[in-house]
């Protein structure tokens, strides 16, 4: 057991070094903006990672709730009929 928790913290501290990594075309276009007195590009950047991140949840929120209505509808048709409908 402490072996996997000390794998599991292991792995974490490298997860959480590896998220800070940002490509050097970015991280260049946002400094240079914020020198220049911009910050609409840090924003735009900002929003757009934003926008990454959640569109797969929204997606697989979606999935999942259709998922769950459909199963609810059969349950009710089954409990109904007694009989699952094919």
């Amino acid at each position: 057991m402490k072996r996997k928790a000390l794998f599991l913290v292991i792995f974490l501290l490298g997860a959480v070094q590896a998220s800070m990594a940002q490509c050097a075309m970015c991280r260049g276009s946002v400094e240079s903006s914020i020198s220049d007195g911009g910050v609409s590009v840090a924003a735009n950047l900002n929003l757009g990672i934003l926008y990454l991140f959640f569109t797969p949840y929204v997606v697989l929120g979606t999935l999942a709730f259709f998922w769950y209505r459909a199963s609810k509808r059969n349950a009710r048709k089954i409990q109904s009929t007694g009989h699952i409908a094919g």
